[in-house]
């Protein structure tokens, strides 16, 4: 391979490998978190990563230079994780999704070696200028993307649940939700406050959202997929059996798809998997090969892409100094990955992406909608937002409004 060839990695058959590459190798190191808090997109990521680098190896490797793949888990020290990394030679790092251990990361590199945090989507830990990148939508653009949708169905009104404004991930994501719903006419009638990834029993909240719900609005949250259910099972003991309820892409990673009474829930995930694409070909042939599946299937591409961008950056700028392969990666434009194209020259490290809107649809997982920056919609969408001037030519005094 003279390149890095996305669809020639994919297709490398480990039962006939071309001769094996034997240049300096390529280091990838991750440092992962392991714990219940991300584990579930960490573990299978972690696993991954390195079987697509035995798929470039078989392959040929990158211009004749193997691929390694090191992985340590951050556990209490991610910092000392980091050193081992880079000890080791890795000449750029795929770290965990929450700031809790991607800045001590970044810390430890100085903002010389590339970052990417392939799970995350919090804004804050996007800055190119210490090389930490994200590669995926941020919090912003996925809960924006959901108030758009409902917007677009009709839906005016919103229930939203916060841990409390400000807070990374399960503020933040309402916060922009709120924000972009009411700024396109929606109306939030109530805010309720819960604990992540913890509270199952909402009986405060449901009795407060019964004495004021229409049995019409959108449930919207960043809670985990087995929240959302037992928050939908008690709303529903309540009578409200009209409302439509959506998330973020922590129900794609906690398997929403395989809850039960997920009918009709909307989340949105970074990949919208459907049978026999890249994606799905890659997981299943991971299963076929290493004889388990991987969960959180959505964010797998994440993880592939964030080596692959690395990769791209060394092939660009020609070098293995990581300051090198960082201001290559600052240049990357139009990259096509297994999570769509991936831009970061003119960004702050946050890739411009269209958003997924997945339903569950008779009990399927399917893709219903797009969301993209060129929206354009909202609840007062067809009405003027300032001066008509042909309307106000057009008035005929002999037949005035009121």
């Amino acid at each position: 391979m003279s390149g890095l060839d996305v669809d020639a990695v994919l297709a490398a058959d480990l039962s006939d490998c071309a001769d094996a590459p034997s240049g300096d190798p390529i280091r990838v190191g991750m440092a992962m978190d392991f714990s219940d808090v991300v584990g579930f997109v960490d573990i299978p990521g972690s696993k991954v990563v390195p079987y697509v680098a035995e798929l470039i190896n078989c392959a040929g490797g990158i211009n004749g230079s193997p691929v390694e793949v090191r992985v340590a888990e951050v556990g209490d020290d991610a910092a000392l994780a980091t050193q081992e990394l880079l000890d080791w030679g890795a000449h750029f790092l795929i770290g965990p999704p929450f700031a809790d251990f991607a800045l001590p990361i970044l810390q430890t590199t100085g903002g010389q070696v590339p970052l990417f945090v392939a799970a995350s989507t919090e804004p804050t830990l996007a800055d190119a200028s210490i090389n930490s990148y994200l590669v995926t939508f941020d919090d912003y653009g996925m809960s924006e993307a959901a108030a758009r949708w409902a917007l677009d169905q009709g839906i005016t009104r919103a229930i939203v649940f916060t841990e409390g404004e400000g807070i990374p991930y399960t503020g933040v994501n309402p916060d922009a939700f709120i924000a972009e719903f009411e700024g396109n006419g929606g109306e939030v009638v109530s805010t309720q406050t819960y604990v992540w990834a913890a509270d199952t029993d909402f009986s405060a909240q449901v009795n407060e959202i019964a004495g004021i719900s229409e049995n019409n609005e959108i449930v919207f949250s960043a809670a985990l997929g087995f929240q959302l259910t037992a928050l939908r099972g008690q709303l529903e003991g309540q009578g409200l059996d009209g409302l439509t309820y959506a998330g973020t892409d922590a129900l794609d990673a906690t398997g929403i798809q395989f809850e039960a009474n997920n009918e009709g829930i909307v989340h949105t995930p970074h990949v919208s998997i459907s049978a026999g694409d890249r994606v799905d070909t890659l997981l299943a042939d991971y299963e076929a090969a290493k004889g388990e599946a991987l969960e959180s299937r959505g964010f797998m591409p994440l993880y592939v892409d964030s080596m692959f961008l690395g990769i791209q950056g060394i092939l660009d700028c020609g070098c293995a100094d990581p300051a090198g392969i960082g201001d290559a990666v600052k240049q990357i434009s139009g990259f096509e990955g297994l999570s769509g194209e991936i831009s970061y020259a003119g960004t702050n490290g946050i890739p411009p992406k269209a958003v997924p809107i997945n339903r569950i649809v008779n009990g399927e997982d399917v893709l219903v909608a797009t969301i993209g920056a060129g929206w354009e919609g909202g609840a007062v969408a067809a009405a003027p937002s300032g001066l008509d001037v042909d309307a106000v030519l057009a008035a005929d005094l002999s037949d005035c409004a009121d």
